[in-house]
């Protein structure tokens, strides 16, 4: 769902969901189907070492109340990576200090508010990170309104900005 993203060491990281089991379990005629994908349900962080010709699974990371995941990964200047995913409770968090091959245990974000909607989260040329969320606070919101754009110039402990790009 998302593009991939290029560390510093130059390794392409897609995270890549399956539907958790609390998530899909509820589908219709899929309900409890494919059990022999439980191993992959979650975000899957796939590398790529050649630009894309191919591809190795690195890790997997369960969220708490997934809804569609549609995690995304920024690349902090110390070469920390913060993935970022949808919940049910709004935004989940975790980060790696190994390239993605563990994670802290996924907790929701103290900073930023979001209901449950796809968000954007991404490194701008400049060096600095650029967020689009709901709300005109960057710790609130008021549902899927007053879309907004922030930047953060110390990655992501303070956000400025919060320019409302639709108020609808």
């Amino acid at each position: 769902l998302n593009k991939p993203i290029v560390t510093s060491n130059g390794e392409w990281l897609l995270p890549a969901y399956l539907l958790q089991k609390e998530h899909s379990s509820g589908f219709g005629p899929f309900k409890n189907a494919f059990p022999a994908l439980d191993e992959y349900r979650g975000v899957n962080l796939l590398v790529s070492k050649d630009q894309g010709a191919t591809w190795e699974r690195r890790a997997v990371v369960e969220f708490r109340n997934p809804d569609w995941h549609e995690a995304m990964i920024v690349e902090r200047k110390d070469g920390a990576l913060w993935m970022m995913a949808r919940t049910r409770k709004g935004i989940m968090e975790t980060f790696s200090k190994d390239g993605g091959r563990s994670w802290s245990e996924p907790a929701e974000s103290t900073e930023i508010k979001h209901p449950v909607a796809r968000f954007h989260i991404r490194r701008l040329a400049s060096g600095r990170i650029l967020l689009v969320k709901h709300g005109d606070q960057i710790d609130k919101h008021q549902g899927r309104v007053k879309l907004s754009a922030w930047l953060s110039d110390d990655e992501g402990k303070s956000w400025r900005g919060g320019l409302v790009l639709d108020e609808r």
